[in-house]
């Protein structure tokens, strides 16, 4: 069996055995999960230590073999699909006897792990640095039996085993030491690990000063974390382990942030100090998911169209909308219509019409058709509605209605094509902000208001207005609308009806709601609270230049 190539044209196990013999100090960092693991890769480390301590601590139990050898194998697996970096894992005693590590190395190979580092202790094993001078060593024979077998048990010729000898920790001395590392070394192991609990580097700077150069000698500098790097330079160290710095940050960081939070109980004061949650998304490599969903999965838009109401010119913008309509205003170096043609994208729809009026002509992005409004000056968008339907009389596929002055999440779009309902809407829980801003905004109020209950019941819409009262108004319709195909037949002639009526001519798509409930349809109404924005200011557009 050989390891899997990677991106470096070569298996890890020979990119691990290259750092091993290397003429230059190399170093090995610390990760105990895939995540941990991909941070160290992009900061440039060539390989990684699966540390014992922090294997164990992820878990939330103790460096004592408390975690099973199962259980590492298992996060090993995660480790080495989120990183192409040859990993060593601390085996610790290599649980248990010759045949327990013969077993271990086998699968080792198996999830592709470029080395083993096993210790001369008794199984189960407790952390060096607790009452190491009162820890039993194994018999040196015995230990030796655990090397051989792993030796003979593996198929890559490139995997390491690495012996770490616990003489100075148990207090045996530098002639013990020794004795240990020749035997270890004639038993057929790749490499010493000469551990030290001092605070400085006396004890394995006399080892490899007596080993010489028989073969690569590891430290880890834990404990004699002030020495300069040169020194261990000079001696001819082969690998250098910074061995739990990444957890150790992350208890920091972790402590830190869950302090705050509560005793503020509030967001506001961590979430400029943490990372934003679309670079968990790129470290866990979502946009490859995306790219092979679009691949491999029959997309859901492929039945779904889209229209875009766009004809407003959006007066309130001044001279960013003299030559253009509000949808065409930049955000983040492009227009807001691109954004709203993106969003329905991701989600695989493509098929989407754009209801233009004034400044038709500068409305012109690739990627969707146009209508046009000419009497959108007199009109709003019940008409405008009207004129897309009359261009279109395609009743098969599913229609999402939005306007082209409100960006939002494809997240809220998946919400609404996950439900059956004829008519669903997305509803945002924090209307007061609308209140606030002393703006005009569309509220609704429904049969449950917004609660841990509302996400367990079906929350139906019971009218909807610019103008209702305070105590009646549960959330703000975000403008953002899904009608089953099987119901647009009821609402072309609603909306017939309306723009049938003079005094419905300003009519706008609230009205079309509170029709059509009013007429016994059961719109469905989702809950969000944010992730959209509607831009009727020049504060929005500020505000959309950060909205992501």
């Amino acid at each position: 069996m050989t390891d899997r190539a990677d991106n470096f044209g070569s298996s890890r196990t020979v990119r691990f055995r290259e750092l091993l013999n290397s003429p230059e100090l190399e170093f090995l960092c610390e990760a105990h999960n895939g995540i941990s693991a991909k941070i160290a890769e992009e900061a440039g480390f060539k390989a990684l230590w699966a540390g014992g301590l922090c294997m164990s601590a992820q878990y939330g139990v103790r460096d004592s073999n408390e975690a099973s050898w199962t259980q590492v194998l298992e996060m090993l697996e995660f480790m080495a699909d989120a990183t192409s970096l040859p990993i060593m894992l601390d085996g610790d005693t290599g649980y248990g006897n010759f045949n327990n590590v013969r077993r271990l190395v086998r699968k080792l190979e198996q999830r592709s792990i470029a080395a083993v580092c096993i210790e001369d202790k008794l199984y189960p094993k407790t952390n060096s640095f607790i009452d190491g001078d009162k820890q039993e060593l194994a018999d040196i024979d015995e230990f030796c039996s655990r090397i051989k077998a792993g030796k003979d048990a593996q198929q890559d010729d490139n995997f390491a085993i690495i012996t770490r000898v616990e003489a100075f920790i148990a207090g045996w001395g530098l002639d013990e030491a020794l004795k240990r590392a020749e035997a270890y070394h004639a038993a057929g192991s790749d490499g010493i690990l000469i551990h030290s609990a001092l605070n400085h580097p006396a004890e394995v700077l006399a080892f490899k000063k007596e080993w010489a150069d028989r073969s690569p000698v590891v430290i880890v500098p834990t404990k004699y974390y002030s020495t300069p790097t040169d020194v261990f330079r000079e001696a001819g160290f082969a690998l250098a382990i910074w061995a739990n710095h990444l957890l150790r940050a992350a208890i920091v960081a972790m402590r830190e942030c869950a302090e705050t939070m509560q005793r503020e109980q509030s967001l506001i004061s961590v979430e400029d100090r943490v990372a934003p949650v679309k670079e968990i998304f790129r470290l866990q490599g979502a946009s490859e998911l995306q790219e092979a969903e679009e691949r491999y999965l029959p997309q859901r838009g492929e039945d779904a169209r889209v229209i875009v109401l766009a004809a407003s010119r959006g007066g309130a913008l001044g001279e960013l909308t003299a030559e253009r309509p509000k949808t065409m205003v930049e955000v983040q170096g492009k227009p807001l219509l691109a954004h709203i043609l993106a969003a329905y994208n991701a989600t695989g729809i493509k098929r989407i019409t754009v209801v233009r009026g004034y400044a038709p002509e500068a409305v012109d992005l690739q990627g969707a058709d146009y209508v046009d409004n000419p009497d959108y000056a007199k009109t709003s968008e019940l008409l405008s509605l009207q004129c897309a339907l009359a261009a279109d009389d395609d009743d098969s596929r599913d229609l999402y209605i939005s306007f082209g002055d409100v960006i939002f999440k494809r997240y809220i779009l998946d919400s609404l094509a996950e439900l059956d309902e004829d008519f669903v809407i997305a509803v945002d829980t924090d209307w007061r902000e609308s209140v606030n801003r002393g703006r005009a905004a569309d509220y609704v109020s429904c049969s449950e208001p917004y609660s841990r209950r509302a996400f367990n019941s079906r929350v139906l819409l019971t009218t909807a207005g610019e103008t209702l009262d305070d105590n009646a108004i549960h959330g703000e319709w975000t403008g953002v609308m899904r009608v089953r195909a099987g119901a647009l037949g009821v609402l072309r002639r609603a909306v017939a009806e309306l723009a049938a009526d003079p005094a419905n001519r300003k009519a706008k798509l609230h009205q079309l709601l509170a029709a059509l409930a009013a007429d016994g349809r059961e719109i469905r109404a989702v809950y969000t609270t944010g992730h959209w924005l509607d831009v009727d200011s020049v504060e929005d557009v500020v505000a959309a230049g950060s909205f992501s």
